[in-house]
């Protein structure tokens, strides 16, 4: 998913953690997704049926492939603690983790990136912070695999080994072609280029 920077919104007479105002636009923001990446406020709206319809079609090769239950879970919207600055951090539309993330939690609803082996964005308004800003997050945080329904471009993207603030490979996938994930989130899952990249499309009538 993904979002747009937003400047400090609130009147405040002593300065305040971003920690804060993040909780602050979701409360007066019901719905809302509220990142901090950077040190930068991202905010996203709520997902459009066809963002849903796309990441609900997503989990069910995770599941099928044995991913949820016994040593990893697949799950959404749980936030991934960020090394990339003291406030940062993601909350992912979709991610593959170990089954004791429970014993990784560091605060904030948030939990530390060892136990992700994969995160996974389906892109909404603003698909460069899904591009860029948070591939850069996800490599800095070493998150083995990070995938990208990118529905503006209509493109599929798989960025594998984490070095630094990017990946050293970034496979971008067409319509028409079938992706094998990584052996290393735990199970062999194969996704349809096709069939997920329609899901995330405004049915016409």
């Amino acid at each position: 998913m993904s979002a747009a920077s937003v400047e400090q919104p609130f009147d405040h007479e002593e300065p305040v953690s971003l920690t804060t105002i993040a909780d602050e636009i979701m409360e007066r923001h019901p719905g809302y997704r509220v990142e901090i990446i950077g040190g930068h406020l991202l905010v996203t709206p709520s997902p459009d049926a066809p963002h849903a319809r796309a990441l609900t079609g997503l989990m069910i090769p995770f599941i099928a492939a044995g991913l949820h239950g016994g040593e990893s879970e697949v799950l959404q919207n749980v936030g991934l603690w960020l090394p990339t600055d003291t406030e940062d951090y993601a909350i992912p539309d979709l991610v593959v983790v170990d089954a004791d993330i429970d014993d990784h939690f560091v605060e904030n609803n948030c939990y530390d990136p060892v136990c992700f082996r994969l995160v996974l964005e389906v892109t909404s308004s603003n698909w460069k912070n899904d591009l860029k800003t948070k591939a850069a997050a996800y490599a800095e945080a070493k998150v083995p695999v990070y995938v990208v329904v990118d529905r503006k471009h209509q493109r599929l993207h798989v960025l594998t080994d984490p070095a630094g603030n990017g990946y050293e490979n970034h496979r971008p996938y067409a319509p028409g072609e079938i992706v094998t994930l990584p052996d290393s989130i735990g199970a062999k899952v194969t996704l349809d280029v096709d069939e997920i990249l329609k899901a995330g499309q405004q049915k016409t009538q």
